[in-house]
């Protein structure tokens, strides 16, 4: 069946709405205390947040866009030979719209405290690094743990998803190497490895999010080249097919 590019392109905004929306609103409604560490989910709980709504939406619109609802992973899939030119430009932008409303609705939500609140720098679940940020990393260090862990994850996503792979447990596969993900680098970075996914709360944070953006664009595309690569020289041969995972999942 012929899915409609507007069809994808509204599955992917919904998929990144809720991306920005459950991952980053778990990590500043409640997994910080009044003095900004992490309590209340903590660590884990952050890490479980982003992991769960990736696996919730691949699911539900697995079936529709394949459920990039991740530049990288869009661009990883086009260098992959899974997706077209024309595809990759509308996921890009659906992914952008779908962060940016994500965003803007958590923006919202924390102004509704009767207490008041006040965005400092990095607000809204923005990712950063340096000094004031997190453990305070270098900014080499970042674009590194952005680069491999992006690279894992869009790997993890060809393997899982290809012929060789099983496609009925994909989105538990792909979810659950996005806790991993988490559990490393939100001391770190926050954790991007999507640049939608910081692309919308920088740009309502703006400051120092906003200046560092870019390193959260250049480098999970970066590790998604690098894996699309690579799993062209080990994976197994495959016909080109449309952006939609095999059943749920086919790419």
């Amino acid at each position: 069946m012929e899915i409609k590019t507007s069809s994808k392109f509204v599955a992917e905004s919904i998929g990144t709405f809720g991306l920005v929306l459950f991952g980053c609103g778990a990590a500043v409604v409640a997994g910080a205390n009044s003095l900004g560490g992490l309590s209340g989910l903590g660590l884990l709980g952050i890490s479980l947040a982003f992991g769960l709504a990736v696996l919730v939406f691949a699911y539900a619109i697995g079936g529709i866009s394949g459920c990039h609802i991740n530049p990288a992973v869009t661009i990883g899939l086009l260098i992959a030979g899974k997706i077209s030119w024309r595809d990759t430009l509308v996921y890009i932008v659906a992914q952008c719209v779908g962060a940016l409303l994500g965003a803007c609705v958590l923006q919202q939500l924390l102004h509704g405290q009767l207490s008041g609140f006040t965005a400092g720098e990095w607000a809204y679940g923005s990712n950063g690094w340096g000094i004031g940020y997190q453990n305070e990393y270098s900014m080499e260090t970042a674009f590194l743990v952005e680069v491999l862990l992006t690279f894992i994850f869009v790997f993890v996503i060809l393997a899982t998803t290809s012929t060789v792979g099983n496609s009925n447990m994909a989105g538990l596969a792909i979810g659950f190497t996005l806790v991993l993900i988490h559990l490393v680098a939100i001391p770190i970075t926050g954790t991007s490895v999507n640049p939608a996914r910081s692309f919308g709360p920088a740009v309502f944070a703006g400051g120092q999010a906003l200046a560092q953006l870019w390193l959260f664009i250049a480098a999970p595309i970066m590790g998604a080249i690098f894996a699309a690569l690579l799993w062209k020289l080990l994976g197994p041969a495959e016909k080109a097919t449309p952006a939609n995972l095999p059943k749920e999942f086919s790419i």
